[in-house]
């Protein structure tokens, strides 16, 4: 489906362990994004470029260049990491790029969507 002029595009907000996964996976993100949600703009909260820097000094393949070149970096107050994703997804009704546990319970339990890899490769969206 082509993207009419003046769409708004869904927000997708990812998390670091769900980037990771992604570049793990190997799998073509654009693809599986479009399959699962369409196209969509990512989304990247302050503490999670934060994290992904600090985990860029250990592993050079993590794609960061690829990631912070087409996510807009967003200031949050929050101090942890999954209060501010689950935060934001709540406002704006964004999906989250995640394969962290906990974070999925809570965003479930709050009504909020999420994108997960799983082992084929692919990522699967939970509504």
């Amino acid at each position: 489906m082509e993207q009419s002029q003046g769409e708004i595009l869904p927000n997708l907000l990812i998390d670091a362990c769900g980037w990771v996964a992604v570049v793990d996976s190997g799998m073509n993100i654009d693809l599986e994004i479009n399959r699962t949600i369409g196209p969509s703009d990512w989304i990247l909260p302050n503490q999670v470029k934060l994290e992904l820097e600090k985990m860029g000094e250990q592993r050079t393949n993590l794609l960061l260049d690829l990631l912070f070149s087409r996510a807009e970096v967003i200031e949050s107050n929050h101090k942890h990491t999954d209060d501010a994703l689950l935060i934001l997804a709540k406002e704006t009704g964004s999906r989250v790029l995640t394969v962290d546990k906990e974070l999925k319970r809570r965003l479930i339990a709050e009504g909020c969507g999420y994108l997960e890899v799983v082992k084929d490769c692919s990522l699967r969206l939970i509504e």
